[in-house]
């Protein structure tokens, strides 16, 4: 055997043999430090060549993770500028770009049409009668990238799977526990008929809705919205519901619950966040509304045959250390009169045209179907708010609450 067939023979036993040792490396799950370490000693060492950099997209942004044989201004590249456009194994004859000229070619790596990598190598000395060993090994490198690349890509789309999965468990857990805030049953006897309808933006939300009986005599409920969404607005709500139900225990007077309630929000908060709180307490056989709206969206309540808006009371809880005013509003119900309270993500709704949906609407609703069940009324809210955005997506948490006074 001549000993030109034996170096080629050992040259592709190496080969296969390094890509052996990376595969192995790639199951056994080395760190990407470690794989881009093989890859180095292999490229550089092993296949010599000069000049190599690699630049690789770790999800966020393209970063250079190798480079050999080049300055400092050759591997500050713009890789959406310079290099995206390339989309097979590039010979780099000349560029406008001086940095670019200095290599001989170029290898994209692609994972389902979506680029990972760029690698840019060069030494291709016309002077010299040999060879250039990229040239040689051009088809190898170009696996050996791939490999080593992609690997790494599905390392970290495992990792960000995780992330992800955790993340919504977490999420879940949170809605379960959120859920557990609302009560589990309302009132529908001879003295009052009470729905809710609930509809986070996300999995969970801000928006809030509470009854409580005090006594025979009297029941206490609300409807509450935390500025901004999430996990940490429902964090801010379920410490709310806590105190709410902690001072209607014991305060008699509403001006005092909301007064306390402030403090609370404000110290838990720490300015960063707000509750708009409409809050009312009904005695059944006065038949008096006493209530007062902390910036919230003014409840509709239809007494008889005219709607008003239940406006009264202080400014948002959590926007100032102490409320410059508290007033509380008083209104006496009639028999068989409709209280609609609602969020914000109720009336802002838009369309494709960018129209809210809006307090009339919702008015026009209360007029057209106060004669119904609650919850059939709540549900013909949510059908029309449904059709009215159309295929605009919900942008916002929403919430109905509404009470019927026999």
């Amino acid at each position: 055997m001549s000993s030109r067939k034996r170096s080629h023979l050992r040259l592709k036993d190496f080969k296969l043999n390094t890509l052996l040792e990376i595969t192995k490396a790639v199951n056994n799950n080395f760190s990407a430090k470690k794989l881009f370490g093989l890859y180095e000693y292999v490229v550089i060492n092993q296949l010599e060549i000069g000049k190599i950099v690699l630049f690789s997209y770790n999800g966020k942004s393209w970063e250079c993770v190798l480079s050999q044989g080049v300055s400092g201004s050759e591997k500050h590249f713009n890789v959406e500028r310079d290099l995206l456009h390339i989309n097979d194994i590039t010979l780099i004859e000349s560029s406008s770009k001086e940095h670019l000229s200095s290599f001989d070619f170029a290898i994209p790596v692609y994972h389902k049409s979506a680029p990972l990598a760029f690698l840019l190598l060069g030494d291709v000395d016309e002077q010299k009668i040999n060879i250039s060993p990229i040239i040689k090994h051009l088809p190898f490198i170009q696996v050996l990238t791939n490999i080593i690349v992609v690997a790494i890509e599905n390392k970290r789309l495992a990792r960000e799977q995780l992330r992800q999965a955790k993340i919504e468990k977490e999420l879940e857990l949170a809605r379960e526990m959120q859920s557990m805030l609302f009560p589990g049953v309302l009132p529908n006897d001879d003295r009052l008929q009470v729905a809710a309808f609930y509809q986070p933006h996300a999995q969970v939300g801000g928006d809030y809705y509470d009854f409580i009986e005090l006594n025979e005599n009297e029941a206490l409920f609300c409807v509450a919205d935390v500025s901004g969404k999430g996990v940490s607005a429902a964090l801010l709500m379920a410490n709310f519901q806590a105190n709410l139900r902690a001072m209607a225990a014991y305060k008699n007077s509403l001006v005092e619950i909301v007064f306390e309630l402030n403090k609370k929000v404000m110290g838990n908060a720490k300015g960063e966040k707000f509750i708009t709180l409409f809050i009312a307490k009904y005695h059944y056989k006065d038949r008096v509304l006493k209530y007062i709206n902390a910036a919230h969206n003014p409840p509709l309540l239809k007494n008889n045959k005219s709607i008003e808006q239940l406006n009264t009371g202080s400014t948002g809880l959590g926007m100032f250390e102490s409320l410059p005013s508290i007033n509380q509003g008083q209104i006496k119900v009639e028999k068989n009169s409709v209280l609609v309270c609602y969020t914000d993500g109720v009336v802002e709704l838009e369309n494709e045209k960018e129209e809210p949906f809006g307090t009339d609407k919702l008015k026009d609703l209360i007029v057209s179907n106060g004669e119904k069940q609650m919850k059939d009324m709540n549900k013909n809210i949510s059908i029309a708010l449904d059709s009215h955005k159309g295929t605009m997506p919900y942008a916002d948490d929403i919430a109905l609450f509404s009470v019927r006074f026999r």
